[in-house]
């Protein structure tokens, strides 16, 4: 299928999109009284992206009254000119159902947590509290906008993977509007890449797994633990990993492999530079918990998480599970 060319993705370099975010910033309010939004509306600005023929698409999301609108958030083209071409948004909501929403709750916060915490043990959440307290927003990704809590609980899933739940209650009645898990994980079949160039950081005697090309992606040694960073691999030679699972260094050669060439690709074919487009790198981290058959992304570390497979013996490092995982951090940067 023909694909007309000026609408592929221009090549920006950090410095180019920081100044087209800078100048979508400094006319928000401007865009926001053009499409319309009413006095208390106001326009956040998500992302940016431009086309080889100049036209810019900027991602916005919504406030009303000081609180996020989820489910309000649009993107709006416009020509090298300056000429608005369109204004996709996220849902059919009007600025008079959105105006018409008000700012007190008929519902405590504690009964949005509780009902948060419940939703979170059907997981296998064991969390007594919420990570993120209820925060009041407007619901407007499905039906009428309404006035409603968002609560983020964490913990762990029932195989181990991390737990960061959003849970959206009705501030009038009470009821569950929605629920969401924000920690993107998915499952491959273990396929090593044989020996590959790997960008890495050192000299002389002393290596490590930083990747100065591309962000100063980092990978780390969990070594069996759930949380925190882990320790950076690091060794008198430039040499990682032998092909075997026994050998630690091997799946971190595996994931560090992925995460270049995930960066190469959206680089070279996107013209993104890194995940959220600022030349900066995410980081990984291995062996992460005992039979651990999983791999995640989690937007609170920037960071791409992997298991060790069944008895420990099948990391999940595979370059498809890579670029799987990472593209959920592209599209949570720039979609949310």
């Amino acid at each position: 299928m023909y694909k007309r060319q000026g609408a592929l993705p221009a090549k920006l370099s950090p410095a180019q999109r920081a100044e087209l975010l800078r100048e979508a910033n400094s006319t928000k309010a401007a865009t926001a009284k053009d499409l319309g939004l009413g006095a208390t509306e106001k326009l956040v600005v998500r992302d940016v992206v431009k086309d080889v023929d100049g036209t810019t698409h900027t991602r916005y999301e919504r406030t009303l009254d000081g609180l996020p609108v989820l489910g309000g958030d649009l993107v709006v083209a416009e020509s090298k000119s300056g000429t608005t071409q369109g204004v996709t948004k996220a849902s059919k909501a009007t600025g008079a159902q959105l105006k018409a929403v008000g700012t007190s709750a008929e519902v405590a916060p504690a009964t949005a947590e509780k009902q948060a915490l419940t939703a979170a043990r059907a997981d296998g959440s064991k969390s007594t509290e919420a990570s993120r307290a209820p925060r009041k927003v407007v619901w407007a990704a499905s039906g009428t906008p309404q006035l409603a809590y968002e609560t983020v609980v964490g913990g762990l899933q029932h195989d181990g993977t991390p737990n960061e739940l959003h849970v959206i209650t009705d501030a009038s009645s009470g009821a569950k509007l929605f629920e969401w898990q924000a920690i993107e994980n998915g499952t491959g079949n273990t396929q090593y890449s044989g020996q590959v160039t790997l960008g890495t950081s050192g000299s002389g005697s002393s290596y490590n797994l930083t990747d100065s090309a591309r962000g100063n992606h980092k990978t780390y040694n969990l070594n069996r633990g759930t949380s925190g960073t882990g320790t950076l691999f690091s060794g008198p030679d430039d040499v990682w990993g032998n092909g075997s699972a026994s050998n630690t260094e091997t799946a971190a050669a595996d994931a560090h492999y992925g995460a270049a060439e995930t960066w190469d690709f959206y680089k070279n074919v996107m013209g993104r530079s890194g995940i959220r487009g600022d030349g900066v790198g995410a980081y990984s981290r291995v062996h992460y918990g005992n039979n651990y058959v999983n791999a995640f992304w989690s937007d609170s570390c920037f960071c791409m998480t992997y298991g060790d497979g069944s008895g420990n013996l099948a990391p999940l490092t595979s370059l498809d599970v890579a670029a799987h995982e990472m593209t959920h951090g592209v599209t949570s940067n720039t979609a949310g």
